[in-house]
C-alpha cells in the first residue's frame, strides 16, 4: 500500500529509523570526543584512560585450551614443533643451557617420521582432523567445571591459526579441520553464557624454528610459515613479520572480539615496542564501540613492556606470596608436564589444583587453567574427570569464591608459596595448618587447605587479640557443604572450630562467619 504525503504513519516510520540508527551507532559515537578516539597508541594516554574491568576479577576461574597440529605427534610438548629442528647442542643451548645433545623430540622424529627436508612440521597439519571436535560439548564441560571464562589458543608460535583467516594460507578451515575451530568455540560459548576470549604465541613464530639446508624451514615456498628469518638465529624481528604479526592480530579482534585477549612472551622484547601501544589502545577503542570492557592480558616478563596499570598481569605456573591489589592471573596447565596432549601426559589431582585456586584468589587472582586435547578432538577421561571434581568443589563452596574480595590478609599457614613464572614445581602441598581468607558481603570465608586429623581447627588470624580481628563482631559460623551446627569459641589463642563430624567434600574445607 502506497502512504500518501499527509499520512499519519509517516513521522512515525521515522521516528523509528531514526532510533534504530542511534541505537545502531550509539557505540562508536561513544569511543570519540570530537572525532577522537579515547585511547591513542601511546602509554600516557593509556594509562590515563584505563581502569582493569571489574568484571574479571569476579569470575575467579577460566579454561585455556592447547589444541593445534603439535598434538598429533603426541610426543614431548607443545613445543614439539620447536624441539624436532634441534639438532644440536648450540640450536637447543639457546632455550636450556643444560640440553646436551639433539633434543628428544628431534630423535624421536627422525625414528618415527624420517628425513626433516621431506618430512617437517607442515606435514602433520594433514593429519591433524579434529574429527570428533564438538564446541558443545566441550563448552558443557567447562561449564560443569565450574569455569566462566574460556580462552582456546587461536595461534601457538608454530604459525598455525585455529581461525578462518584471510590473512594467512595456513589456518584451519583451509587446512587440517577444514573448520572454524576459534569460531564454533565463541559460538557455543557465548550462547552458553560464557565469557570468550582466545591467545596469540604468534610474536615468537620469527624465531621459533631452526633454519638449516637440510631441513625443510629454508624452502622458500613454506616461509609463511616458518617464517622468513634466515639462518642467523639473532637477526632482529622485521618490519615485514611485524606487520603480518598485527595483521592477523587485528583480524582476531575485528572478526572473533573476544572478552579476553592474552599473549605469550616475545611480544615484550624491544623489536615489539612500537606494536604494544598500539594494541592495547585499538583493542580497547574496540571494547568501547562494542559496548563492553575488555581484558587483555600479558606474562610480561620485562616488567617493562606493559606499563603497570595497562593490562591485567599474567603468571606462568606461579604465584604471589601474597596480596596484589591490582587483578592479575595464574595460567598452569592440568598437565604437568605439557600444555598440549602427549601420549605420557601426567595430570594433578583436583586437590592439588583447587588449592591452588584458592590461594590465588585469597591474594587477588583467577586461575585459568589449560586441558590438552587429543588430536582427533576429545579431552581425554582423565582430564574431564579432574575438571567435573572441581566443578563439584565449586558447586559447593562457589559462595567463598565466585564474586570475592580478598581480605586484610590473604591467610595464614607454614607452608610458603614461592614466587614467580614457572615457580609451581618447587612449591609444597598445603596443610591444615593453611587457610585462606575471602570475604563478600556480611561474610568472611576461611578456607581450609585440609582436613584437621582431630577435626579441630583454631585461626590465629581471628584470635581476640590480633590486630586483623580488631572490631570483628562474629554472629554465626558454617561449614559450607554440612548441616551440622558448628560449635566455636574466639579466644585470644584464636578462632576455634570444632568441624563436622564427617567431611563435607574431599578437600578443602569452607568456614563461613557470618559477622
Amino acid at each position: 500500500m502506497k502512504l500518501k504525503k499527509s499520512n499519519v504513519l509517516i513521522p512515525f516510520v521515522c521516528s523509528l529509523l531514526f532510533l534504530s540508527c542511534k541505537s545502531q551507532n550509539s557505540a562508536k559515537t561513544s569511543i570519540a570526543v570530537s572525532g577522537k578516539p579515547k585511547f591513542e597508541a601511546n602509554w600516557e594516554s593509556i594509562k590515563a584512560n584505563y581502569k582493569d574491568p571489574a568484571w574479571f576479577n569476579k569470575t575467579k576461574f577460566g579454561i585455556f585450551i592447547h589444541w593445534g597440529a603439535y598434538s598429533v605427534p603426541e610426543f614431548g610438548s607443545e613445543w614439539y614443533p620447536r624441539n624436532m629442528y634441534m639438532d644440536s647442542i648450540k640450536f637447543s643451548a639457546q632455550l636450556n643451557p643444560e640440553t646436551k645433545g639433539p633434543s628428544k623430540e628431534y630423535l624421536h622424529h627422525i625414528e618415527k617420521y624420517g628425513d626433516l627436508k621431506k618430512f617437517g612440521y607442515k606435514d602433520f597439519i594433514p593429519m591433524f582432523k579434529g574429527e570428533k571436535f564438538n564446541a558443545n560439548e566441550w563448552i558443557d564441560l567447562f561449564k560443569k567445571s565450574g569455569a566462566k571464562y574460556v580462552i582456546p589458543v587461536a595461534e601457538h608460535h608454530d604459525g598455525f591459526a585455529m581461525y578462518k583467516s584471510t590473512v594467512t594460507r595456513w589456518n584451519a578451515v583451509d587446512m587440517g579441520p577444514k573448520r572454524d575451530i576459534l569460531g564454533e568455540l565463541f559460538k557455543a560459548g557465548r550462547e552458553k553464557g560464557m565469557i570468550m576470549g582466545c591467545s596469540s604465541h604468534f610474536a615468537f613464530n620469527w624465531s621459533y624454528y631452526n633454519k638449516k639446508d637440510k631441513f625443510d624451514t629454508t624452502d622458500p615456498q613454506f616461509s609463511d610459515l616458518y617464517s622468513k628469518k634466515g639462518k642467523n638465529i639473532n637477526e632482529p624481528t622485521s618490519a615485514e613479520f611485524k606487520d603480518l604479526w598485527w595483521r592477523r592480530t587485528k583480524e582476531i579482534i575485528d572478526v572473533y572480539q573476544p572478552d579476553i585477549l592474552w599473549f605469550d612472551f616475545m611480544l615484550d622484547i624491544p623489536d615489539f615496542a612500537d606494536q604494544r601501544p598500539k594494541l592495547a589502545a585499538y583493542y580497547y577503542n574496540k571494547g568501547i564501540e562494542w559496548g563492553k570492557e575488555v581484558v587483555l592480558q600479558d606474562k610480561n616478563f620485562s616488567h617493562e613492556a606493559f606499563p603497570e596499570g595497562t593490562v591485567i598481569y599474567d603468571l606462568e605456573r606461579g604465584k604471589l606470596p601474597g596480596i596484589r591489589k591490582l587483578p592479575w592471573q595464574t595460567d598452569t596447565s592440568i598437565g604437568k608436564n605439557s600444555w598440549s596432549y602427549v601420549s605420557n601426559w601426567q595430570s594433578k589431582t583436583a586437590n592439588e589444583i583447587v588449592d591452588d585456586l584458592v590461594d590465588i584468589i585469597s591474594k587477588n587472582g583467577c586461575l585459568l587453567l589449560n586441558v590438552g586435547p587429543k588430536s582427533d578432538g576429545t579431552i581425554p577421561q582423565d582430564q574431564k574427570d579432574i575438571l567435573l571434581q572441581i566443578g563439584s568443589w565449586l558447586e559447593m563452596n562457589g559462595e567463598a569464591v565466585y564474586d570475592t574480595h580478598y581480605w586484610k590478609t590473604f591467610g595464614e599457614g607454614p607452608t610458603e608459596v614461592k614466587k614467580g613464572h614457572h615457580s609451581e614445581g618447587n612449591n609444597k602441598g598445603l596443610s591444615s595448618k593453611d587457610i585462606r581468607f575471602t570475604q563478600k558481603g556480611n561474610k568472611l570465608y576461611a578456607i581450609v587447605l585440609d582436613w584437621p586429623a582431630d577435626g579441630n581447627v583454631n585461626i590465629e588470624t581471628l584470635a581476640k587479640n590480633n590486630p586483623y580481628a580488631k572490631d570483628l563482631k562474629i554472629k554465626k559460623i558454617s561449614v559450607l557443604g554440612s548441616k551440622e551446627k558448628i560449635q566455636w569459641n574466639q579466644t585470644d589463642k584464636g578462632l576455634q572450630v570444632k568441624m563436622p563430624s564427617s567431611k563435607p567434600g574431599d578437600f578443602a574445607y569452607t568456614i563461613a562467619i557470618t559477622l
